[in-house]
């Protein structure tokens, strides 16, 4: 057991002998404990010095050393759920040093990523697809008469998600040989039911219990019934001492829980069930942060954690009390704003402490309601409520919104039904990459009748704005990016903005209109004041403030900024309007590329794509000098 962080690179003579799972599979069984200590060690080092996802890799390292050790991987395909537990994966599969750049730009992804390496065969940043994609390599392998295997490694917080049931169901349906293991890390579906589970989950996985099994099937083939309820028998014997029950009903072969810290046992069952014809289910069960003594005992605070200083760094002036977060921001107004009103009732896709509900849970624990992983439910359940007269909060990321599109157009919108949907992480998201951008909110929700979408610039007037949209009548969004905001005082008051009216932070001479959406409109008030621009902050990307754009019929040029793509966005909208009334004007639209922007810090990325504060005038001066 490790309980502090290592800030010098440990001693892994083993480790760094591992240079592909071929490596590792030249090793004899009685040295893979060691090597799962070295691996240990040399993950808390290497997160130490990069910051990153933590207790679920460290809750899988005998996991991830057994399936390397069994199956002949890359040919035979791992598929890893969510992909922050990935990171031992990625150790052990030839970045062992690139694993000091991961996050970072120009370094390994936090997460699987298939043009990185051939051992990541589907790339992952969200939750619930490792079956539906390893049921898909299964059924491709039986298509093209390949031998090679498909394994799916799925947390039981994803198995929450519609979609992992709809592969499920599939898979048993179409007998595709394939193995799911239920990495079951104490946010427990189930509990194990000890030693006598551990021991008939060995009798099931092994050979001889399969040959009996097989054999019985060939007996009772002439006699249904006989077969049936043979096969009823052993289900209900399997659901006396094992939960797997549902599984064994999806047409799996339920073999667990067993312990997933055990790696003899690991590699043992794993060996068994390697060449079992047909769905295979092992449930293993787990530790977060495991053999990490701090993030054992607070696996939520550690699943993921800054980079570690050295004890000897020297010292440094005391910094300055930090900012709230945009989260904080929400998670204040939406505790005010229940104080007022009984009607008010917060929904999440099991993103409590990243949306900053802990509070309202804790105050309101009948009005909190965490779906877990279940982003299309979170919106229709939400619509429900409102059908029937509560005011939902839906609390969610921009990117897992994505998810519950079909919902947000058919369910509340169509019905123009009261919803308030509070869209975290909008924009880029830094080091977690393109699978956790908001990149596309603005342009997927601009299109959809009945929508008010709202972009707050600072931290006042989200709280303004949050309670705006609650106020509405009907469905609104507000769309706020990661990280703090500018130190911009907040008003503690709960009160409303005017629909569709903007404001003007600087006023200019110059001919030249800067529309800001959101968060980068304070980054242009360098552009403003230097080239005497008018810079007005929108606030509203639906319905946009026709009054103030119609006043500048007579600019010289028309620039809108948004932390959006730059396709279909709220420049878009301002581009259709003034088109629509004939106006003429130049219009410079600044945004998202059109491509996937790579991991980096916030900074980097916003100078990559240009709407820093030098990019913004950069531009504009580019732009003004060709007209």
């Amino acid at each position: 057991m490790f309980e502090t962080i290592p800030t010098s690179r440990p001693l892994t003579p083993l480790l760094d002998t591992i240079d592909s799972p071929a490596d590792l599979r030249q090793l004899p069984k009685k040295e893979l404990p060691l090597l799962v200590r070295e691996l240990r060690e040399y993950m808390l080092y290497s997160v130490g010095q990069t910051g990153g996802h933590f207790g679920a890799g460290l809750g899988v390292i005998e996991l991830t050393v057994a399936l390397h050790y069994v199956f002949n991987t890359p040919e035979d395909r791992l598929v890893w759920d969510v992909g922050h537990q990935a990171y031992p994966h990625k150790i052990l599969t030839g970045r062992r040093d690139a694993l000091l750049s991961i996050r970072q730009e120009g370094g390994i992804s936090g997460f699987p990523k298939r043009e990185e390496s051939d051992y990541d065969t589907f790339g992952v940043g969200h939750s619930s697809t490792s079956i539906g994609a390893a049921l898909g390599m299964a059924l491709a392998a039986r298509q093209l008469e390949k031998s090679r295997k498909a394994v799916a490694i799925i947390g039981d917080g994803a198995m929450s998600a519609g979609m992992a049931f709809e592969a499920l169901n599939h898979a048993g349906d179409v007998k595709a040989d394939m193995l799911v293991i239920l990495n079951d890390n104490e946010m427990s579906i189930s509990k194990p039911a000890g030693a006598l589970s551990s021991s008939l989950a060995r009798i099931w996985a092994s050979k001889t219990y399969e040959n009996i099994r097989e054999g019985g099937r060939k007996v009772f083939s002439g006699l249904p019934t006989a077969l049936e309820l043979a096969r009823k028998a052993e289900e209900h014997m399997k659901g006396m001492v094992a939960p797997g029950t549902i599984f064994e009903e999806l047409g799996f072969n339920y073999i667990g829980p067993i312990d997933g810290h055990d790696i003899e046992l690991l590699t043992q069952t794993l060996s068994n069930l390697k060449d079992r014809k047909g769905p295979q289910f092992l449930h293993v069960i787990t530790k977060k942060g495991k053999g990490f003594e701090p993030a054992e005992g607070d696996p939520i605070g550690y699943h993921a954690i800054n980079k570690v200083e050295p004890d000897d760094k020297p010292a440094t002036e005391p910094s300055k009390p930090s900012l709230p977060k945009y989260s904080n921001i929400f998670g204040r107004w939406v505790c005010d704003a229940a104080e007022q009103d009984q009607r008010l009732v917060a929904i999440t896709p099991a993103m409590k402490e990243g949306s900053d509900l802990i509070a309202f849970a804790e105050q309101y624990p009948d009005r909190y309601f965490d779906v877990a992983i279940a982003e299309q439910h979170a919106v229709t359940l939400a619509a429900g409520m409102a059908c029937d007269g509560l005011k939902p909060v839906v609390a969610i990321y921009s990117t897992f919104l994505q998810r519950a599109y079909d919902q947000l157009i058919h369910d509340v919108a169509l019905q123009n039904l009261d919803v308030l949907f509070a869209i975290d992480r909008a924009g880029l998201v830094g080091e977690d990459g393109p699978t956790h951008a908001g990149a596309y909110d603005l342009s997927y929700l601009r299109c959809v009748p009945n929508m008010v979408i709202m972009a707050p610039a600072d931290e006042d007037e989200c709280r303004k704005m949050l309670h705006t949209g609650y106020e509405y009548s009907g469905p609104a969004a507000v769309r706020y990016p990661r990280g703090t905001g500018r130190g911009i005082t907040v008003n503690d008051k709960l009160e409303c903005i005017k629909l569709g009216q903007s404001r003007t932070l600087h006023e200019g001479q110059s001919g030249v209109v800067i529309c800001g959406f959101g968060r980068p409109t304070y980054d242009a008030l360098l552009a403003a004041k230097k080239l005497d621009a008018t810079l007005l902050d929108m606030r509203f990307v639906k319905p946009l403030d026709e009054q103030a754009l119609l006043s500048q019929k007579d600019a010289k040029l028309i620039v809108t900024i948004e932390e959006n793509a730059v396709m279909g966005g709220a420049g878009s909208a301002v581009s259709e309007f003034l088109n629509d009334n004939n106006i003429h004007v130049p219009v410079l639209h600044l945004g998202l590329p059109d491509r996937y922007e790579e991991h980096a810090s916030h900074s980097a990325m916003l100078k990559r794509v240009g709407i820093d504060e030098q990019g913004i005038l950069d531009a504009i001066e580019s732009k003004l000098l060709s007209l």
